[in-house]
């Protein structure tokens, strides 16, 4: 009995990565910790949902990183195309008359564009048959108790999934994502963190559901996360394809450490990627029913808290709020400095 229950132990978690994508970081980076970690995680695959980017060229940027972390094989399933009700002319009438909105993520953008990724050249690889959604249900379904979503952009594709299988929310093991603001405001001063304003109505479904453990790294913990060009350094020091990708995208691009040193930015989805490798980083959480602001104005998609008599059935979340960043970083960096070793991983 007693090697059984070590044997459970030892299973690695079954995650699905819903992603938003992006050049590399945030989402790009959040992916390569999780395969450096075989042992820890079995990556079912990935799902694609509108967010940073559109889905096509998300998925160029994700097999890029696949392809370079020797998983060329992981399916990735394209979703959702575009926000259950918010679009592109919304968000330009907010700008306008509540803004200015700094980041617009793919609603800035051209969705019949794909660029190729870093190094000029097209990954070569095709996304899975499957839609994302019937994905998420199928393999859900198949094990029941067992999968774990970690949501990394707006939760449209989830959302999708529970209001065509009401049954799945309890089948989920545990939701933790990354997304929502409880006690502080956006970069940019508004209510609204990024993934929840880009699709309001689908974290509130997300949020009013009944799926057992919800666990939200939002702006209140992400905050505290912050790099400097200083974090910067000793991860570009390191020379592997990971790192140089790293060095375009955080050196050249956002912020631009290269250009301009006193730059500052934060880690957003790889705190919730981190959490599934080791939950002790954080140092300060607390609990809430929550729910989300859909009313078209100056505080679409901000957190409020959840009536529950809107929704009796609503689980709570759980709500990180702070971190102890050094030993964090320790494993960020390690994570990305450091070879994949397919036959084992750390």
């Amino acid at each position: 009995m007693l090697g059984a229950g070590l044997l459970a132990q030892a299973q690695p978690e079954k995650v699905i990565f819903d992603t938003d994508c992006a050049f590399f970081s945030d989402d790009g980076a959040a992916l390569v910790m999780l395969l450096q970690r075989p042992r820890q995680v079995e990556m079912l695959g990935l799902t694609v949902v509108p967010g940073n980017l559109w889905p096509r060229q998300g998925a160029e940027y994700m097999f890029h990183i696949l392809r370079l972390m020797k998983r060329p094989e992981t399916p990735l399933h394209l979703g959702a195309q575009a926000p259950l009700l918010h679009s592109p002319s919304m968000a330009q009438r907010e700008n306008r008359q509540w803004g200015p909105i700094e980041y617009m993520g793919a609603f800035a953008a051209n969705p019949a564009k794909v660029d190729p990724p870093f190094g000029g050249k097209f990954s070569g690889l095709t996304p899975a048959r499957q839609h994302a959604v019937d994905f998420l249900i199928e393999t859900i379904v198949r094990s029941p108790g067992q999968v774990t979503l970690l949501a990394l952009g707006p939760m449209t594709n989830l959302a999708i999934a529970l209001r065509l299988r009401p049954d799945l929310e309890a089948k989920i093991r545990r939701l933790v994502f990354m997304g929502g603001a409880v006690h502080v405001r956006n970069y940019d001063s508004r209510a609204a963190e990024f993934n929840f304003w880009f699709d309001p109505e689908a974290a509130q479904a997300v949020l009013r559901s009944a799926i057992p453990q919800k666990t939200m790294f939002g702006l209140d913990i992400c905050n505290r996360a912050q790099i400097r060009k200083t974090h910067f350094d000793q991860i570009v020091a390191v020379k592997t394809p990971i790192t140089e990708l790293f060095r375009e995208d955080m050196g050249n691009r956002n912020p631009g450490f290269l250009k301009k040193p006193g730059a500052q930015t934060y880690i957003w989805d790889c705190l919730a990627a981190g959490y599934l490798l080791d939950p002790s980083f954080v140092t300060k959480r607390e609990t809430a029913y929550l729910d989300v602001n859909t009313v078209f104005g100056k505080d679409y998609g901000a957190v409020t808290l959840l009536d529950r008599s809107l929704a009796p059935q609503a689980t709570p979340v759980e709500v990180m709020l702070d971190l102890d960043f050094a030993r964090y970083f320790a494993l960020y960096k390690t994570l990305l400095t450091t070879s994949l070793s397919r036959e084992g991983g750390f």
